[in-house]
C-alpha cells in the first residue's frame, strides 16, 4: 500500500492507519490515494492496485489510442479518450481507468468534466503480466454487466488482439487476430487495423539515429 518515511524517532507511539476491509473501499477513499504512478481501482468496494506499466504497454496503448482517435475525428464518429481518464460505469461510484474508449457523438452528454458518466462504446485493456488476471476476469465481468457494447483485450506480449462484442447481456468473442490478420471495429465503424503493425516496436520507430 502506501508507505512513510520518519525522518526521526516519533515521540509517542505509533498507530498503523487503519485501511478499510475489502469490500469497504469508498470514493471518498479513492480520492485520497497518492498520486504516485500505480493505478488504484475500486470495484464493488473492492481495492485493486497495479504498477506502473511497461514501456511497450505504454506503445502499444498510445499507438491504437492513436490511431483510433484520429480515424473518429477525421469521420466525425465521436471521440477516443485513454488513461489517465476517469469512467464511472452504472452501479459504481468509483470511476475506473479503461486503457482506451470510444464514445459515439450521439452520446457525448456522458463525457462531463471530470468523468465519463456512463458506459463507453469500445473500451480497451492493454494486458501486462502483472495483472493480466485482472484485466481478463474482473474488469471483463464489470464491462460486461456494465452494457459495454465492445470490448478489446490487447496482448502486446503475445501480439494478439481479441475482441469481444455484447449479445444478449454476455461477451462473445468475435475473433483473436495476430500477425497480418485485420481486426476491425464494429461500434467504431470502418476502423480497423493489421494487428502486426501495432506491435513493431522497432528503435528507430522511436528515435533518431
Amino acid at each position: 500500500m502506501v508507505t512513510k518515511t520518519v525522518d526521526a524517532a516519533p515521540t509517542a507511539p505509533f498507530h498503523r492507519p487503519r485501511f478499510p476491509r475489502q469490500g469497504d473501499w469508498t470514493y471518498e477513499d479513492w480520492l485520497n490515494f497518492p498520486d504516485d504512478g500505480w493505478k488504484y481501482e475500486i470495484i464493488d468496494g473492492v481495492l485493486y492496485i497495479a504498477p506502473p506499466p511497461a514501456i511497450n504497454h505504454q506503445r502499444s496503448s498510445f499507438k491504437l489510442a492513436r490511431m483510433m482517435a484520429d480515424y473518429a475525428e477525421n469521420n466525425n464518429l465521436g471521440e477516443v479518450l485513454e488513461a489517465p481518464c476517469g469512467v464511472r460505469l452504472p452501479g459504481q461510484p468509483v470511476p475506473i481507468e479503461p486503457d482506451i474508449f470510444f464514445v459515439k457523438k450521439e452520446r457525448a452528454g456522458i463525457i462531463g468534466n471530470q468523468y465519463v458518466e456512463g458506459a463507453p462504446d469500445l473500451a480497451v485493456e492493454i494486458l501486462s503480466p502483472s495483472n493480466a488476471n485482472y484485466d481478463r476476469e474482473t474488469k471483463f465481468k464489470l464491462y460486461q454487466a456494465a452494457g459495454v457494447p465492445e470490448h478489446w483485450l490487447v496482448d502486446y506480449e503475445a501480439k494478439t488482439i481479441e475482441i469481444f462484442n455484447l449479445a444478449q447481456g454476455v461477451y462473445t468473442l468475435t475473433g483473436k487476430y495476430t500477425g497480418s490478420d485485420t481486426a476491425a471495429s464494429r461500434q467504431l465503424p470502418g476502423f480497423e487495423v493489421v494487428v502486426g503493425t501495432l506491435f513493431n516496436f522497432s528503435k528507430s520507430q522511436f528515435y533518431e539515429e
